[in-house]
């Protein structure tokens, strides 16, 4: 192409059918810069193509933990009724408080008077940490956690909540917190997936599988499906089994093919995300069979988890199948429950009770268990839900007293953390005195995400990636703290 520079006097008499030959010159050579720059792009090395592979890369700083476990209380644990004791409650007992908060109330109709909690509180531990009698297995374990009282939240309806706890704005198509983190650091396992969710057989929580996709990022970041029973992932197995040698072979060929299709098509991350997932699956053949074989554990292992016994074993499965994979270099394991057992509008004195059986011997095993073999100084456990309970009672539809339970509230809620770099038996934040609002030391779901990243090694305002000429974080563009208080 003539590079020349069109002089004036060229210029003036430009014929039209020049023109046209011009303008069509360039919009060639746009089209063409185009093609090579995707090219380019595809295969030069640097910040300017983010990472779409689960290698291992290094930490922004020194990190305390190298792997995080999260068990997510989906439906919103009641603070008072569980780590947050208020006197005040026992005292005001059956008088109204629904004009001092009625802004805050999601179900009007239902609501009734301050509601003392059905349960007795106890001090344990050298914390002297107060521990509700439905949680007596965690009790003997609080010296291991960080307890957060004055966390809060800016929604109080489960599915806008639930996606900002899990990915920090309140609605679908953004990566999870387990996508950033595996975005960030990769994976030291590749044989197993960065990125693990045990969710319960009984059925998905609110939001299904957006809780643990990867939004925006490349698709290779998100959650992986394993279950606790049978088979971890299906068809992970051949239908029919061949000799050792022809299984090598096979794969070999498929690995050039795949590598003559990839060269073929380059800068497009869901082709490889699916040769990605395809190679994985090859190798988890051994490696996830392995992992989720609780028949190589002792039976005091067992029983300590709960496994084998009801209503512990569901949950027990899950707690001692995640300690296998972050003791195999799994970086960020999540666990659910089955719909909404925490979301007790009604009948709060039974359904809590029942809800705390069946999670908190398996979660006080998972921490000993975690002790025991020297894993807490470098996994993270972090334990929550999406909000917390209000202080007044709602009522059912009988207006039966007796079957009360409580609503949503965005403006207290308790979380915890324990293992690598938590300061063990601390107490951070206070809610006022009827455990309404956090009113001291305040933990906002951006500091909590901060948090946890930091623990990771990863700063939150520098773990981003480019969209749109803009740096989309996972805390936003919203002020974010570390909360320094709970560390080491």
């Amino acid at each position: 192409m003539d590079r020349r520079p069109i002089s004036t006097s060229e210029s003036s008499h430009l014929s039209r059918r020049g023109f046209f030959t011009q303008v069509g010159g360039g919009l060639y050579g746009a089209a063409l810069t185009s093609l090579l720059g995707r090219d380019l792009y595809a295969n030069t090395p640097g910040p300017a193509r983010p990472p779409s592979d689960l290698l291992p890369r290094q930490p922004h700083f020194e990190p305390k933990a190298k792997a995080v476990i999260h068990l997510y209380m989906n439906g919103g644990p009641s603070q008072m009724d569980l780590l947050d004791p208020k006197p005040m409650l026992d005292k005001l007992h059956g008088t109204q408080h629904f004009q001092a908060i009625a802004g805050e109330i999601e179900n009007l109709r239902d609501a009734g008077s301050v509601m003392r909690s059905p349960y007795k509180f106890a001090q344990y531990g050298q914390s002297g940490m107060w521990v509700s009698d439905v949680m007596p297995h965690l009790a003997r374990r609080v010296d291991d956690i960080a307890l957060i009282r004055s966390m809060y939240t800016t929604n109080i309806t489960h599915e806008p909540a639930i996606y900002l706890i899990q990915s920090g704005k309140m609605g679908p198509g953004r990566p999870s917190l387990g996508s950033w983190v595996v975005y960030g650091l990769g994976s030291e396992c590749q044989n197993l997936p960065a990125y693990v969710v045990l969710d319960d057989p009984l059925g998905l929580p609110i939001n299904g599988v957006e809780n643990w996709q990867s939004g925006f990022l490349p698709p290779v970041f998100q959650g992986t499906r394993f279950k606790a029973t049978g088979s971890p992932v299906l068809n992970l197995q051949p239908d029919v089994s061949r000799p050792a040698d022809v299984v090598t072979a096979e794969r070999d060929l498929i690995a050039r093919l795949d590598a003559v299709h990839k060269s073929r098509r380059p800068g497009n991350p869901r082709l490889e995300a699916r040769i990605s997932s395809y190679e994985l699956a090859a190798r988890m053949q051994l490696a996830a069979t392995d992992a989720l074989d609780l028949g190589q554990e002792t039976q005091a292992t067992l029983d300590l988890y709960g496994v084998g016994k009801q209503p512990t074993d569901s949950y027990g499965r899950r707690c001692l199948i995640a300690r296998r994979l972050v003791e195999r270099g799994v970086r960020f394991v999540q666990l659910y429950i089955n719909a909404q057992i925490w979301d007790n509008h009604t009948n709060l004195a039974t359904d809590l009770r029942a809800a705390c059986e069946r999670t908190d011997l398996p979660i006080a095993g998972l921490l000993e268990d975690l002790r025991q073999r020297g894993l807490m100084d470098s996994t993270l456990i972090v334990w929550g839900g999406e909000f917390g309970r209000l202080p007044i009672a709602q009522l059912p539809k009988d207006k039966d007293e007796q079957k009360a339970g409580r609503d949503h509230n965005k403006n207290a809620m308790c979380t915890w953390f324990a293992g690598a770099g938590i300061k063990a038996g601390t107490i951070h934040g206070a809610t006022d005195e009827l455990g309404f609002a956090a009113v001291e030391n305040k933990v906002s779901v951006p500091d909590w995400h901060a948090t946890i990243l930091h623990l990771l090694g990863m700063h939150h305002e520098q773990l981003f990636i480019e969209m749109n000429g803009l740096n989309e974080r996972l805390t936003g563009v919203n002020p974010a703290r570390v909360v320094k208080e709970i560390l080491m």
